[in-house]
């Protein structure tokens, strides 16, 4: 699992990075604003991927998460001491190795996580439940959803990242094709596209193509009204994830033969980096990324045509696939109450608030929103209307992001779709035992 821990730290450190774009070593401990009552001073601690700015930092400077934990040390009183991940410091242990040693060692309070490390942690009872948590009503569902384990909220995002495909719309309307809503749809664009002298015409990384299997996937589990139902059933094994799994797998393989996609390309290729120049020079018409590339002018923010930012084809429609880090707090954290404050705050309206709109991002507030771009409203509105599909949801007993992404690098790595399937079918097993 190597390859996608790596992706994890990649994860965490985009969600706070986009704050400096978009719309460390722990440090000596500062100076409480305000003091309780007994004139000791709060400290509560945090793990985080980036450290903390200078003290006299104004708010355009700030990260998003910054501006939010300054509310939330003004409110309480109390200091949040941010003790930052440095590759150089850990060497070969990524961001959740780490992650996973400080919370199993008590070293903080509380932690900003990846999804499969929430997953693991909550369901070893490391994570406190947030349920309780007065804030926690405003939450939207797919953040409840996505963050609970054994009937405990364990973990709570400041951003619900949707990823989806970024069309240029330019493109389609010139060869007079619609947006498409179904697998069938898109791969009749591709067809036109392709015959229109478009050699490739999605452009792929290889860490977001699992969202084409998520789509499919889920489309029905999480729309169709018996999800929890369905999921038990994939805990317990009375149902397959294989089953689930294969009209995904089996689209990929489709795109791959038609030439659509670029296998050996897309299996070296990293996000954005790799598949973005030639989507930005009008070369590939559609490429995939999460929501706030469209904010950022270094990824898709500006490109030279209209932007178009839509779900992954299902047999539902277009369909946001959904993922998210999130904040958890060490269910043995030294300063477990202090700790849960700084979260009720910090997942608050006006704390979630505060960080929606300096990063212009989904909120997990159901009561937060945000004027988005127009390329974005296909995608916002969908995820407003409750319609989309998880990419990590801490309920299952099997990961989702980042075992699928793995599998799908088999895929384009020359796997067959069986291979792929049998994989899947071993992880359940090893699941339930």
């Amino acid at each position: 699992m190597g390859n996608w821990k790596k992706k994890g730290l990649f994860a965490v450190a985009a969600l706070l990075l986009t704050g400096l774009c978009a719309c460390g070593k722990a440090k000596e401990p500062g100076v409480n604003l305000v003091s309780d009552d007994t004139g000791e001073e709060k400290t509560v601690n945090l793990y985080a991927a980036m450290g903390k700015s200078s003290a006299d930092a104004d708010n355009a400077s700030m990260t998003a998460q910054e501006m939010a934990v300054k509310l939330v040390e003004e409110r309480l009183g109390v200091t949040i001491e941010y003790r930052s991940y440095l590759a150089e410091d850990y060497k070969d242990k990524t961001y959740d190795d780490v992650a996973m040693e400080r919370v199993h060692s008590n070293m903080d309070d509380f932690y900003l996580l990846n999804p499969d490390v929430i997953q693991r942690l909550g369901s070893e009872g490391e994570l406190a439940d947030l349920s309780g948590l007065k804030n926690a009503e405003n939450l939207r569902e797919v953040v409840i959803t996505a963050n609970t384990v054994d009937g405990k909220l364990v973990a709570i995002p400041q951003e619900v990242v949707a990823y989806g495909l970024f069309v240029n719309a330019d493109l389609f309307q010139k060869y007079k094709l619609k947006m498409p809503e179904t697998p069938e749809d898109l791969l009749e664009c591709c067809r036109v596209l392709k015959e229109n002298g478009f050699e490739t015409p999605i452009g792929a990384n290889r860490w977001w193509l699992e969202n084409f299997v998520f789509a499919q996937a889920y489309a029905d589990l999480y729309n169709g009204g018996d999800t929890q139902a369905q999921i038990d059933a994939l805990n317990s094994g009375e149902a397959k994830y294989s089953d689930y799994m294969r009209p995904g797998f089996e689209f990929l393989q489709k795109l791959i033969d038609l030439g659509y996609i670029d296998a050996k390309k897309a299996y070296t290729y990293e996000a954005i980096d790799g598949e973005g120049p030639d989507f930005l020079a009008q070369k590939t018409p559609i490429v995939m990324a999460y929501w706030s590339a469209a904010n950022v002018d270094t990824a898709y923010g500006a490109p030279d045509f209209k932007l178009k930012v839509i779900g992954f084809p299902s047999s539902r429609g277009q369909m946001p696939v959904v993922s998210m880090t999130g904040y958890g707090v060490g269910a043995k954290a030294e300063h477990l109450e202090d700790a849960l404050d700084v979260m009720d705050v910090l997942v608050s309206d006006e704390g979630l608030r505060v960080y929606a709109e300096k990063n212009n991002v989904i909120s997990p507030s159901k009561n937060v929103e945000v004027e988005c771009k127009d390329a974005l409203k296909p995608l916002n509105d969908k995820v407003n209307e409750g319609i989309y599909v998880l990419g990590s949801n801490a309920g299952m007993k099997v990961e989702q992001w980042g075992n699928t992404c793995l599998i799908v690098r088999n895929l384009l790595n020359g796997a067959t779709v069986e291979e792929c399937l049998a994989e899947f079918d071993r992880l359940q097993e090893e699941s339930l035992q």
